[in-house]
């Protein structure tokens, strides 16, 4: 267990304290608008009783003491082992930030960035400990999607990159590695094509915004739930990937040859999926439909989890049956 400092704490930040507290750390929340870093604080406190109730945590109150408020960044800093960076998506800002915590984080502590696009080169270039610098980008609430992107810079350290992935899987989460710098690294690539294809559909009229949704929530997604798509198309096939592709690459190279152009992300073509969803969710119901969505997320983390030990336990017998 360590002292994991949280800097800025939005729902990002607010996602990053329960992941620490709940695993054990001790966690320092701090942002430069006292007021918010105090609702943070509530906040965290009423999302461990809900992960309470849905078995997902332990004693709440218990977790919530692990959880203290500081008051300048100096004493967020003071002694932690792990640093997580929770600021707006601008680059300036995280410059001038990243060389805050350099000066005043132990030398020993990684400096890690939740940003969702923006490389760890252009936020530590100018910083004397860039070595011990990175993006760890969670997926939103971090204590109910443990997927973490870890991407360093092309001088982070290999062993920063190491104790962060050893610090991520100790803490709950599931790290994946982007081996070399990338625009929105993977995740969001991935969910960007989806989105691209999803907004050409919908512009073009080929289905309405709610069907376009079902299909994804009640087909794709149901695998995707757990597996990936590579395992996806392995088991989709009697030969397996290599089958799959030799069966299906004429059909989707000439869907990819029909996916150049570039889609509206505003104007008439946004408005029309904006009323499609205002009829489905009048705008004053989306933060209640934000709760429902989490507490969904729960219900499948819980049934994920449990299907996990189970096979983890039917492993282990058939090892032990062949030994």
């Amino acid at each position: 267990m360590g002292i994991a400092a949280i800097i800025g704490c939005g729902l990002i930040g607010q996602g990053w304290a329960i992941v620490f507290a709940r695993a054990g750390w001790s966690v320092r929340m701090y942002d430069s608008d006292p007021a918010k870093a105090g609702e943070g604080r509530m906040l965290v406190a009423r999302q461990l009783r809900t992960l309470r109730d849905h078995g997902l945590s332990g004693d709440p109150d218990a977790i919530l003491a692990r959880v203290a408020l500081a008051d300048t960044l100096e004493t967020a800093l003071a002694g932690v082992d792990y640093v997580q960076e929770n600021s707006p998506e601008d680059l300036a800002v995280k410059q001038a930030l990243f060389a805050q915590l350099d000066a005043l984080a132990p030398a020993t502590a990684i400096l890690a960035s939740s940003t969702s696009s923006i490389r760890a080169s252009l936020f530590s270039r100018e910083v004397p400990g860039q070595a011990r610098c990175l993006v760890a980008h969670p997926v939103n609430p971090p204590y109910l999607v443990p997927v973490v992107e870890v991407c360093g810079a092309p001088w982070t350290a290999p062993e920063t990159i190491a104790h962060c992935v050893a610090i991520m899987r100790e803490v709950g989460q599931k790290p994946v590695v982007v081996r070399r710098e990338i625009e929105g690294f993977i995740l969001n690539r991935l969910q960007g094509a989806l989105l691209q294809e999803a907004l050409r559909l919908a512009e073009a009229g080929y289905a309405s915004v709610e069907d376009i949704d079902a299909t994804v929530k009640d087909g794709l997604g149901l695998r995707w739930a757990f597996m990936g798509p590579f395992e996806t198309i392995d088991l989709n096939a009697p030969g397996g990937i290599a089958d799959y592709c030799a069966r299906y690459n004429g059909m989707y190279r000439s869907i990819g040859a029909s996916q150049t152009g570039e889609p509206a992300w505003q104007g008439p073509a946004v408005q029309d999926l904006e009323a499609q969803r205002r009829e489905h969710l009048p705008a004053a119901d989306l933060h209640a439909r934000r709760f429902w969505r989490d507490e969904r997320l729960m219900q499948l983390l819980r049934h994920k989890q449990e299907a996990e030990r189970k096979e983890g336990e039917e492993r282990k017998e058939c090892k032990e049956r062949g030994a």
